[in-house]
């Protein structure tokens, strides 16, 4: 007698938002074109005056759950998320960011369909865009190459690109909100401590729009530090040659930054990606 498939499992998408008309309704399309349907979408938006809580109001029939009120920012809002979350499997998303297709989740379910109780994180890859949709970078990589990095806090999986076992929140506990930039990466600390994610190299699940402040290199300083403080919080090491090294080499770009101005400094920086064999990034990315 052949064995029944396993019911494919319901996947969460969470998107936080605030003042993010310009990008909001490109998110929840989609989302809502998935070939998946064991899908479910939830929006928090952050008490946005600039027209977004007119866009989830015209999307009620494509967003399962959506809520507009303060909050301490993204880590808050998606801990909101997931409280109000029902599926099996959860990804994050920032509004500015979108599926990858059509058929993203659906073909990143056929990897979740089946996977063992103690398989509580998959993950693929995302590209980085620019607000044309250009790719400026592919993030993702195996984790027998990220761990190393990932433990010594230098290296973060990328986030959107991941699915998350719910579970694994009953268990660990939420985000950490009193982080600005790396609640993520805590998060993930307090699993991959002790388990291992599975990588799946062939799958774009997300494009994620790069700019802003997020671009620019005292967000890399912040982050660093925060990734210290998850260290610290978990007893980890304290002496990390690694961390120094990324730490100095962030300040530099600080450095030539104010010397050169940004404009400057983003060819320079580029300039110097070329030497070492690497594609241009900097003068890509749009503040």
């Amino acid at each position: 007698m052949a064995t029944p498939a396993a019911a494919p499992p319901r996947i969460t998408v969470i998107v936080a938002a605030f003042n993010a008309a310009g990008t909001l309704q490109r998110c929840i399309d989609s989302v809502a074109a998935q070939t998946y349907a064991a899908k479910e979408l939830v929006v928090i938006d952050g008490a946005s005056t600039d027209g977004s809580v007119d866009i989830l109001r015209a999307n009620r029939e494509s967003i399962d759950v959506w809520v507009s009120e303060p909050d301490r920012g993204i880590y808050d809002a998606w801990n909101k998320g997931v409280a109000r979350a029902r599926g099996e499997w959860i990804c994050f998303c920032g509004a500015d960011d979108y599926l990858h297709g059509p058929r993203a989740l659906e073909t990143i379910s056929r990897h979740l369909i089946g996977a063992p109780p103690a398989q509580r994180i998959v993950y693929g890859r995302v590209l980085v865009v620019d607000a044309n949709g250009r790719e400026i970078e592919s993030l993702g990589m195996p984790w027998a190459s990220a761990r190393e990095r990932f433990m010594r806090g230098t290296y973060c999986l990328p986030t959107e690109g991941i699915l998350f076992r719910s579970i694994l929140f009953r268990e660990r506990g939420y985000f950490d909100d009193s982080f600005s930039i790396a609640g993520d990466y805590e998060f993930l600390l307090r699993e991959l401590k002790h388990s291992e994610p599975q990588f799946v190299p062939e799958v774009v699940l997300v494009d994620m729009q790069y700019g802003g402040i997020s671009s620019r290199p005292e967000s890399t300083l912040i982050s660093l530090r925060e990734m210290r403080a998850a260290h610290a919080k978990h007893g980890l090491p304290y002496f990390n040659p690694h961390y120094f090294v990324a730490l100095l080499r962030v300040r530099l770009r600080l450095l030539i930054w104010r010397i050169l101005g940004e404009r400057q400094a983003r060819r320079a920086l580029d300039f110097g990606r070329r030497l070492l064999g690497k594609q241009p990034y900097w003068t890509k990315i749009k503040t």
